[in-house]
């Protein structure tokens, strides 16, 4: 599969990554092909082996699974330091959702950024855009695509699927309140994934009334 490559310190550092990566049952991820110059990308393209699947926004709990075994087989891989350097809308709403950049002018985001406490949980590589990247198969593992990479604790991945799925897909709010489990920093990253995702759309300037209608009941269990 060929597809159009920025060629950047990013785009090299998943190919480095992904090309090594060891895959299991639970997960696996497409394999960069490497140029015959020898680089990951030319003339900016990029190549990728093809996997079948679709994705199904759905099947929230199977998301979940293959998210949890992607992460853990990333549980050793170094900080990037393209991360410092990221400017987009989703890298600034990701500092925004952990207090590394000032709260916008939006009144959803501030009232879930009063309720930020202090999160524990150590911080690895993860994939900050996973319910609509895992392609599924029947007889293979579940494919995970377009790695979104951030330095965060993997249960704001997890909470970052929760969200979207109960704000686009039909997840009731009470389910996923109850999948984030009971421990205090699972209701806190729903509140970080939140205001990463409404300071996204904040950012990109497409936050609207229908917009807040959609995600305020959702707002308001992750607060209640």
């Amino acid at each position: 599969m060929l597809r159009p490559s920025a060629g950047d310190g990013e785009t090299l550092w998943k190919a480095n990554v992904l090309a090594e990566l060891p895959h299991s049952a639970a997960f696996c991820t497409p394999r960069p092909i490497i140029c015959a110059c020898g680089s990951w990308s030319i003339d900016g393209w990029e190549a990728w082996q093809w996997l079948s699947g679709r994705a199904d926004e759905s099947r929230v709990h199977d998301v979940l699974r293959a998210g949890e075994a992607f992460h853990r087989a990333l549980v050793d891989v170094e900080r990037p330091s393209f991360l410092d350097l990221a400017d987009d809308p989703w890298a600034r709403a990701d500092r925004i959702a952990w207090e590394e950049e000032e709260v916008p002018c939006n009144a959803a985001v501030q009232r879930l950024a009063r309720a930020f406490r202090t999160v524990g949980d150590r911080s690895q590589v993860i994939h900050g855009d996973l319910l609509g990247n895992v392609m599924f198969d029947p007889g293979h593992p579940p494919v995970i695509i377009d790695w979104a990479p951030y330095w965060r604790p993997v249960g704001f991945a997890d909470a970052i699927v929760l969200a979207d799925a109960a704000c686009w897909h039909g997840l009731e709010p009470a389910e996923m309140i109850r999948l984030a489990g009971g421990r205090s920093e699972g209701r806190q990253h729903l509140i970080r994934a939140l205001v990463f995702r409404i300071a996204t759309f904040e950012l990109l300037g497409v936050w609207d009334s229908r917009m807040q209608s959609r995600h305020e009941s959702v707002v308001a269990a992750a607060l209640a």
